[in-house]
């Protein structure tokens, strides 16, 4: 089968990224094997490319967010059958899903709801499902009036605000001029310009001097740090991603600093945790067919255009999700 791949751990980079004929995975006990139809492009998928992976076996095939149709499944495996339509989350260590096939443990795995295409279910994972575990599963909602997300124009952040006025939190985001509209489309109650205005006094000011219940941060380092000065007493700070700094000053506030990601689920060997990925997943994929979740999607390219869909992304011009078509 085709597969886009990094050949081995001396040409890592988008540039290094080559399309080759490789052997069709079979599934071990506990897994299915799945015809892939699309896969959703994520920010961590150039950032793996770029840099590796220390448990990549080469050549390693790239892309995580899967949407496809079940094509075989393992000795141990029940609740799924041929013909399943499936999507899923996988292991970053673990070969991908820019190919025909794609292997991955079935615990993981959620069904497809007919009421979606294979498009849209491989663009509701990662993101969404990063900004729902971190509002569902991380922060203790008691007392939460006020949210700050920020950046609230990628994926993570759209998802977030949207679930955020699901909880009936009011938001605050931080937005580049450029995709302005679409956290205005969402509805954020306050928004920032953070190429124009100061962001903790526009915080400050727009909660009364008060500071916000949460922050949802994905940016990191300095930004991160600076969010202690934006936030209300017993306020909880949300990390996601890299960039953590080496110092918070929590001074009297009583502030909880919250680690989240999707990253660490597969490395924890936790089958309660790694479920619970398919768990979410469909409860993702039901707020989308209730309308009350889109995951924007901006483009979707076909096969032969990945490397050039993932520099899109590295370059920050992409509006909304990019998707690839695998299997027309």
């Amino acid at each position: 089968m085709k597969a886009w791949v990094v050949k081995d751990q001396t040409q890592l980079g988008l540039a290094q990224l080559q399309l080759l004929d490789v052997a069709i995975p079979e599934p071990q006990a506990d897994e299915l094997q799945v015809k892939v139809q699309a896969v959703g492009l994520n920010p961590v998928d150039y950032k793996i490319i770029d840099s590796g992976v220390s448990a990549w076996q080469y050549p390693h095939i790239i892309g995580i967010d899967v949407a496809g149709e079940v094509s075989a499944v393992g000795p141990n495996v029940t609740g799924f059958k041929r013909g399943d339509r499936v999507f899923y989350h996988s292991d970053l260590r673990r070969n991908g899903a820019l190919a025909a096939y794609n292997v991955t443990l079935a615990a993981s795995v959620a069904k497809l709801p007919d009421a979606l295409s294979d498009v849209q279910g491989a663009a509701i994972l990662c993101a969404n499902l990063t900004a729902y575990q971190a509002l569902m599963r991380k922060i203790n909602l008691t007392n939460v009036q006020t949210i700050l997300v920020h950046p609230g124009g990628g994926a993570v952040g759209l998802a977030a605000l949207q679930l955020a006025k699901q909880l009936g939190l009011r938001t605050i985001t931080t937005v580049s001029a450029r995709k302005r509209a679409l956290v205005e489309k969402v509805g954020a109650d306050t928004i920032i310009d953070y190429h124009q205005e100061d962001v903790t006094a526009a915080v400050l000011k727009a909660t009364e001097g008060r500071g916000v219940d949460v922050s949802l941060n994905t940016i990191g380092g300095s930004e991160l740090a600076a969010d202690t000065d934006r936030m209300a007493y017993n306020g909880q700070i949300v990390a996601i991603g890299d960039g953590m700094p080496p110092h918070f000053d929590f001074d009297d506030r009583a502030l909880a600093l919250i680690r989240s990601g999707l990253g660490g689920v597969y490395r924890s060997n936790d089958p309660v945790q790694i479920h619970d990925l398919a768990v979410m997943a469909q409860a993702v994929a039901e707020l989308v067919i209730a309308d009350k979740l889109d995951p924007f999607i901006g483009d979707v390219q076909p096969f032969d255009q990945v490397p050039a869909a993932l520099q899109t992304i590295k370059n920050g011009r992409n509006v909304g999700k990019l998707v690839i078509q695998v299997t027309a």
